[in-house]
């Protein structure tokens, strides 16, 4: 605020009437009130400096190796073993969740210690959803056709939230990611953002605010060559922006500005000077191979003269690329596409990643949708994280990583493992959270509270009532009793024991169990060979989204029947296993089979999911309707399945702040991380699915196998098996 305010009476007056009427100020005021440093400012309605300070431990899903030789070099002090594999150092992470509170954790929590120990994070590149009526939908291949699914509530909600407020919500969404990403990135590090003409005039003055005008470098054109289309009242739109930022220039002269006059590229043609004599080459680049072919040329255009070595130069002339790209936007029938309708050309991001970083540098992708960036980057040395909200996306771009990973090592070049990363479980947490202020007594009874709203969100979003005369059941839906596993655990045998005891003691034969998580080890056939009608349910991450629930949108699914068998072979202490793939089923409903069939057109087909069928539905001439089922065959929903040989080797560890110390330390979350050692999955390029996996040396004694499967919408399921060598 001013040290003097210049405010007439009158002024103070109205400034008091409007606040008294609890009325907003009229606009002169803040230029009256306050400081007006910046000439220039975005404004709208909510707008706010503070940002999202959270800091949520990562929780490790998955480690993803492409499985190699075990030989390993005799000098560990090297990143690589003798197959290229990584032995140690960083390892590159996929994170699944909201991208503000991943933004804030990385940004304030102990993971930003590793991104500083690796030089910092050096380009951040984003493709936020920008298009006002863009369809989220996804194209999904099975069999010979393709079934289009609908985004998960949950991105629905998010793009809802974006969008659902006008401009404004978008504004809001991304001033904030923005400042979160600006505090997140290297004191010299580069900032690219990909918009279009609906934002591309907020965007720049966002980030002329957050970064400065000073440390605006380019605004790129991406023009791209697609089909131009029929001019009506407007030219046909074909480009994009990419706004460049720097953070800021380096502090110290030994910082480089990311080399980015050597990496970016060139037209190039050179020039030969050979005693004298002028040999010109178009678009060569200068090497030595090429000069070397000009001196020949020269020596058999002069026989018998000698060439003076100090009279020999040669020279680069030509210009950098300038802010006007012209690449071609991936065709709709390129063999590179994965289904999503913003994934951009490598070659876009190759140019990016080229300027604004070095090999081993560390760069990511907030928006990562298909991976794009981050499977530039691998291919380019990088280390990268990258982020998604959409579950469908994560599960993508891990298929092109590995796949990634495969064609290196066929090459026989080095590459980086990579993690799969959520806050989901400590996202829930975060609802149970208790002000530590209170005295003992007081925060046990807070939490109390927290625990039976939890219980009503979740009967709410689950629509049942409530019930208060069981141990174990907290609700009623229609004829069968609810129960409801802990928000910040896992759903455990020992739970399911209590409510099998409890069935039996009061005569209950149909029960729902609902949890976000179970724990691996729970045999489902099992327990539905009890003669009890239990159903297994997963709670969706929309229900902490009151709008969702109070529309119905919130939908839960049955927890994913898989079959597994071990195959041991070998005699005496050298044996080997590998897991068979029996079988898989799940129960989805995304449309009702008599509505869509009223609502459908004379000779047209639509292919819906009902009571975990795909089914397309025909309407021929005549207003017949025919019903052809595509899901054949139980394999027909999977989509990737992996296996980890011995499972519980890897503790999962997560770094927190110890209380009374205040010091940072490791400690165990109970969990075990799934090492990926075999996987098998469907490319757009090969449908197949292999059912026996590879087989894997093995000692004596007890272990545990795990088999992960994600099926065609991305949801994951995994069973433990536990085997006797």
């Amino acid at each position: 605020m001013t040290n003097t305010l210049k405010l007439t009476d009158n002024e103070k007056r109205d400034i008091i009437k409007y606040l008294e009427l609890n009325k907003p100020l009229p606009e002169k005021y803040r230029f009256l009130l306050f400081d007006a440093d910046r000439e220039v400012e975005l404004l709208w309605n909510g707008k706010t400096d503070e940002v999202e300070n959270t800091v949520l431990p990562f929780q490790t899903i998955e480690h993803i190796d492409e499985p190699r030789s075990d030989i390993k070099k005799e000098n560990q002090m090297l990143l690589f073993d003798q197959s290229g594999r990584q032995i140690k150092g960083w390892t590159n992470k996929l994170i699944w969740g909201d991208n503000k509170l991943i933004l804030s954790s990385l940004k304030n929590g102990p993971l930003r210690k590793q991104i500083e120990a690796e030089g910092g994070l050096k380009l951040i590149y984003i493709d936020p959803p920008f298009d006002v009526g863009a369809d989220f939908s996804m194209d999904i291949e099975i069999g010979e056709e393709s079934f289009t699914k609908k985004p998960s509530v949950i991105e629905e909600i998010a793009y809802r939230d974006t969008w659902g407020k006008g401009t404004d919500s978008f504004i809001s969404m991304i001033y904030e990611r923005l400042k979160l990403m600006h505090g997140l990135l290297a004191d010299d590090g580069s900032i690219y953002v990909h918009c279009d003409w609906r934002v591309n005039s907020y965007m720049r003055l966002i980030m002329d605010e957050i970064f400065g005008t000073d440390n605006f470098k380019n605004e790129i054109i991406w023009r791209y060559r697609t089909y131009q289309g029929q001019v009506q009242n407007y030219f046909p739109r074909k480009h994009d922006t990419i706004l460049f930022y720097k953070k800021g220039e380096p502090k110290f002269e030994l910082l480089k500005d990311n080399n980015f006059e050597n990496n970016i590229d060139f037209k190039r043609w050179n020039r030969y000077l050979v005693n004298g004599n002028e040999i010109r080459g178009n678009n060569y680049p200068v090497t030595d191979s090429r000069f070397d072919v000009f001196v020949k040329k020269w020596k058999k255009e002069h026989p018998g003269q000698e060439v003076d070595e100090n009279a020999v130069l040669y020279k680069l002339e030509g210009l950098t690329v300038d802010s006007v790209w012209d690449l071609k936007a991936l065709d709709p029938k390129d063999d590179r596409r994965l289904g999503y309708p913003t994934q951009k050309p490598d070659e876009v991001l190759e140019r990016i990643i080229l300027a604004s970083s070095n090999e081993g540098d560390l760069v990511a992708d907030f928006f990562c949708g298909s991976g794009t960036t981050l499977a530039v980057a691998e291919k380019l040395g990088r280390k990268w994280i990258g982020s998604d909200l959409g579950r469908f996306a994560v599960h993508t771009t891990r298929k092109r990583m590995i796949g990634i990973q495969r064609d290196l090592k066929k090459e026989g070049n080095d590459f980086r493992a990579f993690e799969i990363l959520n806050i989901g479980k400590y996202e829930r947490e975060k609802f149970l959270n208790v002000n530590e202020n209170l005295r003992d007594e007081e925060k046990r009874l807070q939490r109390e509270q927290k625990e039976k709203d939890f219980i009503k969100l979740i009967l709410s979003a689950y629509k049942a009532e409530e019930v208060n005369s069981f141990n174990n059941f907290v609700g009623k839906k229609r004829d069968r009793l609810v129960a409801v596993g802990q928000m910040d655990s896992p759903v455990t045998n020992a739970f399911l024991e209590e409510v099998i005891k409890e069935c039996k003691e009061k005569d209950i034969t149909k029960v729902d169990i609902l949890g976000f998580d179970y724990e691996m080890g729970i045999d489902f056939a099992n327990v539905k060979q009890m003669g009890l009608d239990i159903q297994f349910k997963v709670i969706p991450r929309e229900v902490f989204d009151k709008k969702a629930v109070e529309k119905g949108q919130v939908k839960f699914y049955d927890v994913a029947y898989i079959e597994i068998k071990p195959i041991i072979k070998g005699k005496g202490s050298l044996k080997e296993i590998s897991v068979e793939f029996l079988d898989f089923s799940v129960f989805y409903n995304q449309d009702n089979i008599d509505e869509t069939e009223d609502k459908l057109k004379i000779n047209s087909s639509k292919i819906i999911i009902e009571n975990g069928q795909v089914v397309k539905i025909n309407k021929d001439k005549n207003n017949n309707i025919t019903r052809e089922v595509l899901t054949k065959k139980w394999t027909d929903w999977v989509d990737y399945w992996s296996v980890d040989f011995d499972f519980e080797s890897k503790k999962e560890f997560i770094r927190v702040i110890d209380e009374k110390t205040g010091e940072e330390k490791e400690q165990w979350t109970g969990s075990y991380i799934f090492e990926n050692e075999w996987q098998s999955f469907r490319t757009k390029k090969d449908r197949t699915l292999q059912l026996i996996s590879a087989s894997r040396e093995v000692s004596a004694g007890k272990r545990k196998i795990a088999v992960k499967v994600i099926d065609i919408f991305g949801n994951d399921t995994t069973k433990t098996i536990e085997v006797n060598i």
